[in-house]
């Protein structure tokens, strides 16, 4: 690659996007990068690796739509979200910090919620290399699963900046770790190495760098290739209302879903299937599919 011009001398529209990339400015719709492969996986990747992909407003909002695409494409059937090159997101954008802290005319905008991943009814599976703070790592919490890498570094960082634990991480991240290890992150903001985050709880599996976003690969097409959208759509549904259930409210309201299930074609399907030694055909879910609803009633019906 060649010298980068003096910023004096390049501009957004002039510079080339591998100059915008390193610049860290970039349109819109390059902050998140979207690649779907046949198997209905769907790779989304934060595209700011010359400022650590750090988090912008325009960021966030290319984030959300895509996700809202997703969730209406019956063709993607589990979401992996990952970092390009050598993290996986470092915060909150400095410029943003700065303006917020210094300049009186600076409006926040009005944000999407950050739950928002949780509400779409596939699997969202984080690949976290390198740095993850802040609202990074709330991100990484937001997904569903998490692998990440020994060299990767996790911090919630609030206390740090003079800020509250964020984002519903203080209902999160007890759920993950238990209440000490949550109580230890977000008091101390102190950096978690991977191999950490993983003996805790707050990763699922630890692999090398080479190795991260091929397991984070695999994980995704096994389930897209052999699981039920609909049943792992109702799974997600289950963990999110069973939180907040007893026992019996749990065994009850799961009673009612399997009724469902066993009408549907894919139980059908899943047991010919396997019967017959062959891979099941299990349609993807239908555009309309409703979102997961968070802090549902207990006997909430299933989606259908």
């Amino acid at each position: 690659m060649g010298e980068t011009p003096p910023a004096s001398q390049t501009t957004a529209s002039q510079a080339t996007a591998s100059q915008r990339v390193a610049l860290g400015e970039l349109a819109p719709e390059d902050t998140v990068l979207r690649e779907l492969d046949d198997d209905g996986v769907l790779l989304l990747t934060l595209n700011r690796p010359g400022r650590r992909n750090t988090w912008a407003y325009d960021m966030e909002l290319r984030y959300v739509a895509l996700l809202d695409e997703a969730m209406a494409d019956p063709g993607v059937r589990v979401i992996v979200l990952t970092g390009a090159g050598e993290a996986f997101c470092a915060g909150m954008d400095m410029e943003v910090l700065r303006r917020a802290t210094t300049d009186p005319s600076f409006v926040r905008p009005v944000r999407p919620s950050a739950t928002i991943p949780r509400t779409v009814p596939k699997p969202i599976i984080a690949a976290v290399d390198g740095a993850c703070a802040g609202v990074g790592f709330v991100q990484a919490l937001m997904a569903d699963l998490r692998f990440t890498t020994a060299r990767s570094k996790w911090t919630t960082s609030f206390t740090r900046r003079g800020l509250i634990a964020e984002d519903t991480v203080t209902w999160l991240l007890p759920r993950l770790v238990g209440a000490g290890h949550a109580a230890d992150l977000l008091f101390s903001g102190r950096v978690v190495r991977g191999d950490e985050a993983v003996r805790m709880g707050l990763a699922n599996r630890l692999v090398e760098p080479d190795e991260l976003l091929p397991a984070a690969l695999d994980w995704a097409r096994d389930v897209a290739r052999n699981c039920s959208p609909w049943a792992v759509a109702q799974v997600k549904q289950q963990l999110a209302r069973d939180d907040a259930a007893d026992i019996e409210q749990s065994r009850l309201a799961a009673n009612t879903v399997l009724d469902v299930a066993r009408g549907k074609p894919d139980y059908r399907e899943g047991v010919a299937s396997f019967r017959e030694r062959r891979p099941p055909r299990f349609e993807g879910l239908p555009a309309d599919h409703p979102r997961i609803v968070l802090a549902a009633e207990p006997d909430a019906p299933p989606s259908h």
